[in-house]
């Protein structure tokens, strides 16, 4: 270990061992930490898993000091979608209006780090992987859904509504959760918002999006099997300014300070 913490490494998941490897971390923080679990999940072995895996590339960030891995992200462009059949987050949000763009789309998911990796430079790392991999295969649109944890709008009325009034896609981004699932998420009125509070309750990684730019579709999904609140966040890379842009690529990530 340097002065400055662990020695990173960032790779794409090569083998069937470094799948467990990222499923096992998923378990250890989806499923025992926030409760969460699934038809694939494999309690015996601790893993967490779903019939998406096959088709995504996995990251996997490696503390080099210790063999440990550190943090996991999944990714599936638009081109393993369609082997797919279709991408992740479909079951939640109608996605047309970004399949309609013509514009490279990349779905992000299954973000965490190892508690022990937690508020210090992993996920930054992880990010410099991630903006890697957008720029190696010529990305335009990243989006994904992230989670509040918990089921109870009513108890997320606050981030909810301050995500909506505050941060709502522009119409040609704008994913809107499923009819049959779609949760209001303007609860509480502008006026009645309490910033602080929401941005309080607000997830480290949704509000990193933010700074970058990011916005939230419209509707919230309530996913009672992973135990979360699911909102949709878009990045159209094309729209980020050279703050944003130096965040993303450069020596600081938007995670530093969570």
């Amino acid at each position: 270990m340097s002065a400055t913490g662990p020695a990173f490494s960032v790779r794409i998941a090569q083998s069937e061992a470094d799948l467990r490897a990222a499923q096992a971390l998923r378990y250890q923080v989806f499923v025992r930490e926030l409760g969460a679990g699934g038809d694939l999940v494999d309690h015996e072995a601790g893993l967490e898993r779903d019939r998406f895996d096959p088709f995504f590339d996995h990251m996997i960030l490696t503390d080099e000091d210790t063999g440990r891995v550190a943090g996991v992200y999944r990714l599936l462009r638009d081109d393993m979608a369609a082997r797919a059949g279709q991408f992740y987050s479909e079951d939640e949000y109608d996605l047309d209006v970004l399949r309609r763009s013509g514009r490279r789309l990349l779905e992000l998911g299954r973000s965490c780090l190892h508690p022990d990796y937690r508020g210090g430079m992993a996920m930054f790392h992880l990010w410099q992987g991630l903006a890697e991999y957008v720029e190696r295969h010529e990305i335009e649109i990243l989006f994904g859904v992230a989670s509040f944890h918990g089921t109870d709008p009513a108890a997320l009325a606050q981030p909810l509504s301050m995500l909506h009034h505050n941060h709502l896609a522009p119409p040609e981004l704008r994913v809107r959760a499923q009819k049959r699932h779609f949760q209001r998420m303007d609860l509480v009125a502008p006026d009645a918002l309490d910033r602080r509070r929401a941005m309080l309750e607000t997830p480290a990684l949704i509000k990193a999006y933010l700074r970058l730019g990011g916005f939230v579709g419209e509707g919230a999904f309530v996913d009672h099997g992973f135990n979360t609140t699911d909102v949709c966040l878009v990045l159209d890379t094309a729209k980020m300014n050279e703050r944003q842009r130096r965040i993303y690529t450069g020596t600081r990530g938007p995670w530093r300070g969570e």
